[in-house]
């Protein structure tokens, strides 16, 4: 648990009807990302919100934020990601950020979908994360390029992929200091997560 500014990444299921009841955080940018089915989102700002498949929920607890998660659904499980960031200032003020990704724009290549500053289009974070998301299947063979001194976290969040010649499964990770260049290939039905980071060590 902990890489880099990566604290944890929860997967979670969860059953028709239940859930998380409501609880706090503090300092910590929590990314929510659904796999399939629907959560359903309250906090202590007023959010409500169902997060469904394709998009990227954005949590900055900041100074303190109260939180609850349930299953949308009456009949079906919901299966999401909950990824935690250490934030690079600390009690900031709380916010929320949700944004949808479409599919088109992740099959076969590699999208931005949360940054620092937001970069194209995709949703900011309180730390030098890039998270990149793509949709490999078949002869799909993207390639994901980043600078020297960075820390990548890989995720197969599902099926399973070919990396620099090591086959990663559902649930795989793995982490690399200084690597410049990703080969991915021969995947069945994947969809990888890279989280491309600033060292702790050379955070301002």
């Amino acid at each position: 648990m902990g890489f880099e500014s990566l604290r944890v990444i929860n997967d979670d299921r969860v059953v028709a009807g239940a859930g998380f009841g409501t609880h706090g955080h503090d300092n910590m940018e929590i990314i929510s990302y659904v796999l399939e089915g629907a959560l359903q989102h309250k906090d202590s700002l007023g959010n409500g919100s169902v997060i469904m498949p394709g998009e990227v929920q954005r949590l900055s607890a900041g100074r303190g934020i109260m939180h609850s998660e349930h299953n949308h659904s009456k009949t079906e499980k919901v299966h999401f990601l909950q990824i935690w960031f250490m934030p690079d200032e600390r009690n900031v003020e709380p916010g929320y950020a949700q944004q949808y990704f479409p599919e088109e724009e992740k099959r076969g290549t590699f999208r931005l979908v949360a940054s620092k500053q937001g970069r194209d289009g995709s949703v900011s974070l309180h730390q030098d994360v890039d998270m990149s998301v793509a949709l490999i299947d078949g002869a799909e063979a993207p390639v994901y390029t980043t600078q020297n001194n960075r820390a990548l976290w890989v995720h197969v969040a599902r099926g399973d992929v070919t990396m620099n010649g090591h086959k990663l499964n559902e649930g795989d990770g793995a982490a690399m200091v200084d690597e410049s260049s990703l080969q991915f290939e021969k995947g069945r039905d994947a969809e990888v997560i890279i989280f491309d980071m600033k060292p702790i060590s050379t955070n301002s």
